[in-house]
């Protein structure tokens, strides 16, 4: 096998890479629930006002249409931040940014709990909307921290506590609404918040794992400003029409704001969203599934509550209270929480790609199933439980695709455009049931019913949502072994040796060693491609060994970096072949300043 030897005694650094994580076995057992519960208090912003919503223009005493907004603001400034904080979590730490992101949603909940006019309101719920960037980085977290073996799971959970928090809130919320005043729902969401920043200072540590490079603040507000555009009109198109003139135009600017954000982020050397490694297939068919999944989970979040509560004199209607609606819509999430433990084991064995097919295919049954169980509240429990298996196994699998298919330094920024893609399927969803159910409500006494045609339409533009996923999915690129992450696919911490073993056959290896010939352990090594973009990162093992798969053929750099000795980087090939090539690196002897 061909050995080579550092070449180059200085670089420019690109990097600060340092996976250190899931080397560190001894983390906390509390790590996985504090961060899950997180995102579950986040996700409890989206759904915290649905039992009430009809009840907004009379509480806020405002006209129906300026009462939406207080819906609309937390979905922009979600949309908005998942991947802003994602990219701020890579480069100044995913914890710290975890914290921001609960302290605010604290402090909008309290300017919410104390007004009932509108605009601190609305104020308030943008706020609250901030907070959803705090899933993508609790993923983040948990690859950075967590052993190999329980990281497929532990990233399921936090994937699905999207759905789980928003399945919970319902009934939750119903009830608070129902026997106390509505502002008590905000405080209750502060509460919530202020116990996920407490058990997050006392639990979860802070990730050494840093990008390179500043925040980039143009591309910032270039994604923020088409984000608005884009979904604005989805979210008022009925309101304004939706062949307006505002309508339209608003499209057609956020394309040519979009386009212009991606010819920029293309072109600046830190960009906010790595356009490149979105592009790969592997990155962009799950990205695209996602909008699908997210379509797919919110109908059955618009559709189930309304028929419950509807009066029995319509002749479809179940005559259900607030309350016990609620309850019923309830297994959703609950069924998307127990279903991670479940994902674990079917990933390990069949990879994530196959769980979100599957996933996708007992959506599919749940919504086919559907059309003729809306006649008794007990089909509804059914439909709930069965869909939420299928959207807990889909949503479980996103982040495993994800991390699979990016460097540990850009996880935050990735799972962030992620969850950004099902929250426009979300918004996307909303626009369209929302139109469908408008379109073909029966108005009694100058009140619109939804009419059981419109939930069984809307249950078929859901089930056509996951019939593209499923296409959508087939296209994702099969993974060889070799390729394949062990921390996503191992089962125990023996198969994730042995999956370390294989890796090592197909990249570079070697030591790293001091001028005298030491190994040097823990010792920073990354690989930058021909771009000078990263491939990959680890650290030396205690006898001074590295190992590094390479992505593909090409020629590399590798650059090391260790406390007390200078950086070195040095220039290698790889034949994209099954072989290693060896690869020693001896760091200078002068010491630095680390």
């Amino acid at each position: 096998m061909p050995r080579h030897t550092g070449l180059i005694p200085h670089m420019t650094r690109t990097t600060n890479d340092q996976p250190t994580g899931r080397a560190a076995t001894g983390a906390s057992g509390a790590l996985v629930p504090v961060l899950a519960f997180a995102g579950i208090v986040v996700a409890v912003m989206q759904t915290l006002l649905v039992p009430v919503i009809k009840d907004l223009p009379q509480l806020l005493d405002t006209a129906p249409s300026n009462a939406t907004w207080v819906l609309t603001s937390t979905l922009l400034s979600g949309a908005v931040a998942t991947p802003i904080m994602g990219r701020l979590g890579d480069l100044y730490g995913k914890r710290r940014m975890l914290i921001a992101s609960l302290a605010v949603m604290v402090a909008g909940a309290l300017v919410s709990a104390l007004t009932s006019t509108l605009l601190p309101m609305i104020v308030g719920r943008t706020l609250q909307g901030f907070a959803m960037g705090a899933i993508p980085l609790g993923i983040g977290l948990m690859r950075d921290m967590l052993p190999r073996e329980r990281l497929g799971s532990a990233m399921a959970l936090m994937s699905s506590s999207i759905g789980v928090g928003g399945g919970l809130a319902l009934p939750a919320a119903a009830l608070v609404a129902q026997h106390a005043d509505w502002h008590a729902l905000f405080y209750g969401a502060a509460g919530l918040g202020a116990l996920a920043i407490a058990l997050t200072l006392l639990v979860v540590p802070e990730s050494k794992v840093r990008a390179e490079g500043s925040f980039d603040l143009l591309g910032a507000l270039g994604l923020s400003a088409g984000l608005v555009l884009f979904l604005l009109p989805i979210t008022k198109g009925s309101d304004w029409g939706w062949t307006s003139g505002t309508t339209l135009g608003m499209f057609a600017a956020s394309a040519a704001v979009l386009l212009l954000w991606g010819v920029y982020e293309l072109r600046t050397q830190a960009p906010l969203v790595d356009l490149r490694t979105t592009a790969r297939p592997a990155v962009l068919f799950t990205n695209l599934a996602s909008i699908m999944v997210g379509v797919s989970f919110y109908v059955v979040s618009l559709v189930l509550p309304q028929l419950l509560q509807l009066p029995k004199a319509t002749g479809y209607g179940l005559g259900q209270s607030m309350v016990v609606a609620g309850l019923l819509v309830a297994p959703l999430g609950l069924t998307m929480m127990f279903t991670a433990p479940v994902y674990a084991r079917l990933s390990a064995k069949y990879g994530p790609k196959t769980t979100l097919i599957l996933g996708m295919l007992i959506i599919a049954i749940g919504y086919g199933a559907g059309l003729g169980l809306m006649s008794a509240p007990w089909q509804s429990l059914v439909i709930a439980v069965v869909l939420g298996a299928g959207i807990g196994l889909a949503y479980s699998s996103l982040p495993a695709l994800i991390v699979g298919a990016v460097p540990a330094s850009e996880t935050g920024a990735a799972n962030g455009l992620n969850t950004l893609m099902r929250s426009i399927g979300t918004s996307v969803s909303s626009a369209v049931v929302g139109m469908v159910l408008a379109n073909t409500a029966n108005t009694v006494n100058g009140v619109e019913i939804p009419t059981m045609h419109g939930f069984r339409v809307s249950f078929l533009i859901a089930t056509a949502a996951v019939a593209v996923g499923l296409l959508l999915a087939l296209f994702l690129p099969k993974q060889r072994p070799a390729a394949a992450h062990p921390q996503l696919r191992a089962s125990s911490e023996e198969d994730a040796n042995l999956e370390r073993a294989e890796e090592a056959l197909r990249g570079f290896r070697g030591r790293v060693l001091d001028a005298e010939g030491t190994p040097v352990a823990r010792a920073k090594v990354t690989l930058i491609d021909r771009r000078g973009r990263q491939a990959g990162a680890t650290l030396s093992a205690e006898d001074g060994t590295y190992a590094l798969p390479v992505p593909t053929q090409g020629a590399y750099v590798l650059a090391a970096r260790a406390d007390g000795h200078a950086p070195l980087a040095s220039s290698a090939t790889h034949a994209g072949d099954d072989s290693a090539v060896d690869v020693d690196l001896p760091l200078p002897g002068e010491t630095v300043k680390a």
